[in-house]
């Protein structure tokens, strides 16, 4: 399935980082958080991208444009410096699509924008390009697939929807154990017919989903964070430097696996 990533935020309450690099360049540990996510979501096997690009875009496109695969593998030089032997590749197989979605527009406004990059996809992922998690993702696609709905989101930390998932109000709580929605969108093609011009993703269109009884979500307990302000990003490089990350999915041994 391909994965479309909204990447073009302003990141405003990041101010420390983002009056110099978008967003999804912020680093965790030596790699932006961006990359994180790409690599998570191609451990799933979901390797063809599509990231909708904003503010400064420019410098996501500059640095894919020149990733070195020896920045951020093992490897060993021989020949004085003429061969270099690769122990690990990251992005060797991934395919990337950059779109420029507006410097202004809004989430459901980037999608639209991509739109002609998903012709033939019966579904396709989603996702914004700043939160991190060890989410089941095939787990989550399973669910989807197993119902009569046209998108799903995972919730972290909400009563907002029913025992099944079935999401029945958008509306915020004054409880402490309320669930959020924090992205991972699995969407079928037919979610162009909910968005119209102007629109935001998770506001009118959603709505209608809610009426016709095709929006559900996926409760996940498990880790979840997000990168809204430079704390968060302290949080990050603290996990990263501990070797407590979570999301580093890729390299958790499989299940019943010898450890």
């Amino acid at each position: 399935m391909k994965v479309v990533l909204f990447c073009g935020g302003l990141g405003t309450r990041l101010r420390e980082h983002s009056d110099t690099i978008p967003k999804p360049l912020v680093s965790v540990g030596s790699r932006p958080i961006l990359w994180h996510l790409m690599r998570y979501y191609a451990h799933y096997g979901h390797k063809d991208f599509i990231l909708c690009l904003g503010y400064r875009g420019e410098m996501i496109r500059e640095y894919f444009l020149h990733y070195s695969e020896a920045m951020s593998n093992d490897f060993t030089l021989s020949d004085g410096g003429r061969k270099i032997e690769l122990h690990g590749r990251d992005i060797d197989d991934w395919r990337i699509t950059f779109v420029d979605s507006g410097l202004h527009s809004n989430i459901g406004q980037r999608l639209l924008r991509a739109r002609k990059y998903l012709q033939g996809e019966e579904s396709f992922l989603a996702n914004y390009s700043d939160g991190l998690s060890d989410l089941p993702l095939d787990q989550h696609i399973e669910q989807f697939s197993g119902r009569d709905a046209v998108a799903s989101f995972v919730a972290v930390r909400s009563n907002q929807s029913q025992p099944d998932g079935l999401v029945t109000n958008l509306g915020l709580m004054p409880d402490q154990a309320m669930w959020i929605n924090g992205g991972y969108f699995v969407l079928r093609s037919d979610i162009f017919d909910y968005i119209k011009e102007g629109e935001e993703l998770v506001e009118q269109p959603f709505l209608r989903l809610i009426g016709e009884r095709k929006l559900i979500a996926y409760q996940w307990e498990g880790f979840w964070q997000c990168m809204d302000t430079f704390k968060d990003k302290i949080t990050f490089d603290r996990m990263e430097a501990r070797g407590t990350c979570p999301w580093v999915v890729w390299n958790k041994p499989p299940p019943g696996s010898p450890r």
